[in-house]
């Protein structure tokens, strides 16, 4: 049974964590987290290139053996290293490792110093308060640890937005072929753009019901079985993930649609202005008594209760209803609009792909233009630049753009923002780029008067453009920083400069309610991908649909410009 390029990529990163737990060359270790990195990133399944004939993607740092290692997986979603690796390392490691602020350092210190051999031995240990004495933890972390495995004892798991999609769409085909189907949609919090997904919602219609759910219930990764009738079913994936069929004939197809796509607290809004019509609406159509008035669209619903559509991405009832009955809708920024993308990495430092490439692939994508901003020297790891080797990419960018590629390359840099406030990087050679992508990658702990003083600090720097990844959050892993978000968007206002929505799946950074903080204050975002490595361009979907949840339109977004207007609203705040 072929792999997902997100079961790949966790096969991938659990390798990489055993064999540090091992203390396995740091070089190996790094191989198979780049590794993990590339293939989530890939815009196409790898099994289904491989099946088609072509050649895995070349891939930065990996070789002929670990590329069949991935392709193994791919074909197999087997290892026999993998399970090597597992039968060498204490069977509480695995478990540990799923949790946060957990990676393979500490969890060999609680099993090494504590003798932890169960999560019941580790939150007993958390509460009598010996971890926090461990080098490396603390209370923070104690505290962090304590509700995550709280957590764990309640509901099901929740799964990044970009992991579902790759289950998605092959599920939807396979649907699509069944006896009897006409049209297959995904609903639910999916269909919302939403940051994580609980389960998967699928309607289709069909005139008749039981040969559907039976072709449902025997798709390949159904793992589980847990309810299969005339008109429903409910299954769960191998990869944990729950899913539920609804199928519904033809005429009732955009109330079920409606019914199942919009939040809980929206479809009652929508049902109470029913109501105070004589109507009833369900997910079966809009009744006057017992006679369907309409149901077959989605717009027929609104209409019959005087609204017009609602895009997906706005029904959570946060004023969405309000807006449409005074004809105050948005118009919502679509993919298609987006000109350019502002940050994105090269070889330079800790990207997979030349500039040439990077701006090759952009173009190919659509783009008129990109920002290669390389991370600056204080970001070791990463082999951030210092000014001379700024000064260099800059020269290079500038050959670049003269062989007219046509794309153009601005020169930018994604600079560190200090402790104190200051850039990583002198006023000079900053006053010589087109645009300043600042970041905060440290002292994620600083109070929220603190961090917010050393943001507003940078800010205020006369080159500072855009602030990137503004609360630091990655989704599940990290929690967001503590600062005072209203005071960065009214400075941003005040200064003229802007603030990033990085579209890169685990960060989705900013939040739809910061974004709409942010429109309503005039302070233009920008969608960005972040992009590593080629493929990463494909990220800036991810940030379109949480722009759109936070009701951006395309004049709210500051990379829907053309490159005339984008330099002159650029010029403003690094002049």
């Amino acid at each position: 049974m072929p792999a997902h390029n997100t079961e790949i990529a966790d096969a991938l990163d659990q390798i990489a964590d055993l064999l540090e737990l091992e203390e396995a060359n740091p070089f190996r270790v790094r191989a198979y987290r780049n590794a993990a990195r590339a293939v989530r990133g890939l815009g196409t399944e790898v099994a289904a290139l491989l099946a088609r004939g072509d050649e895995l993607p070349r891939i930065r740092g990996v070789g002929e053996d670990l590329a069949g290692k991935i392709k193994e997986l791919a074909r197999t979603t087997h290892l026999p290293l993998l399970d090597e690796l597992r039968h060498q390392v204490p069977a509480v490691a695995l478990e540990l490792l799923r949790l946060p602020n957990l990676g393979p350092k500490r969890v060999k210190l609680l099993v090494d110093q504590l003798d932890i051999h169960s999560i019941e031995q580790l939150h007993r240990a958390l509460l009598d308060g010996r971890v926090r004495d461990l080098p490396g933890f603390g209370a923070g972390i104690e505290k962090k640890l304590l509700q995550a495995i709280e957590e764990r004892s309640h509901g099901p798991a929740r799964f990044k937005l970009a992991a579902v999609e790759g289950f998605v769409g092959p599920l939807l085909d396979y649907l699509g072929k069944g006896p009897g189907v006409g049209k297959v949609t995904v609903a639910g919090s999916y269909r919302r753009c939403q940051e994580t997904v609980g389960d998967i919602d699928i309607l289709a219609t069909a005139a008749k019901g039981p040969p559907v759910t039976k072709w449902f219930t025997q798709y390949e990764e159904v793992a589980r079985v847990s309810a299969a009738g005339d008109t429903r079913a409910t299954v769960v994936l191998r990869s944990g993930l729950q899913v539920d069929l609804r199928i519904v004939p033809e005429e009732s197809y955009g109330a079920a649609l409606h019914y199942f796509t919009g939040s809980k607290a929206h479809n009652i809004a929508v049902r109470r202005m029913g109501q105070e019509r004589g109507l009833k609406v369900n997910e079966y159509g809009v009744f006057r008594g017992r006679r369907r008035i309409a149901g077959a669209t989605e717009e027929e619903v609104y209409r019959t209760v005087g609204l017009p559509f609602i895009p997906p991405e706005l029904r959570e009832n946060r004023g969405e209803i309000e807006a449409a009955a005074a004809h105050q809708l948005p118009e919502l920024v679509e993919l298609a609009d987006l000109r350019g993308d502002l940050h994105a990495h090269s070889t330079a430092t800790d990207g997979h792909n030349t500039i040439a490439e990077m701006a090759a692939a952009a173009r190919e994508g659509g783009l008129d233009y990109i920002a290669i901003t390389e991370h600056s020297r204080r970001l070791t790891m990463a082999h951030g630049l210092d000014p001379e080797r700024l000064r260099r990419q800059i020269a290079e960018i500038d050959r670049f753009n003269a062989t007219k590629p046509g794309i153009t390359v601005l020169r930018g840099i994604e600079v560190d923002i200090l402790e104190d406030g200051k850039l990583d990087l002198p006023d000079g050679v900053l006053g010589e780029l087109d645009l300043v992508v600042a970041a905060v990658h440290s002292r994620f702990n600083l109070s929220r008067e603190q961090q917010t003083e050393r943001i507003l600090r940078a800010m205020e720097r006369p080159h500072f453009t855009i602030l990137a990844h503004p609360t630091g959050r990655l989704i599940g892993e990290r929690e967001p920083y503590d600062v005072d978000m209203p005071r960065l968007i009214e400075a941003a206002r005040q200064r003229g400069c802007f603030l990033e929505l990085n579209a890169h799946p685990d960060r989705l950074d900013l939040s739809e309610v910061h974004c709409r903080m942010a429109k309503e204050a005039g302070v233009l975002l920008s969608v960005a991908s972040d992009a590593h490595r080629t493929t990463d361009f494909s990220y800036l979907r991810f940030g379109i649909g949480q722009a759109r949840r936070g009701w951006l339109g395309p004049q709210d977004v500051l990379n829907t410009r053309p490159l005339r207007e984008l330099r002159a609203l650029l010029k403003r705040t690094t002049a």
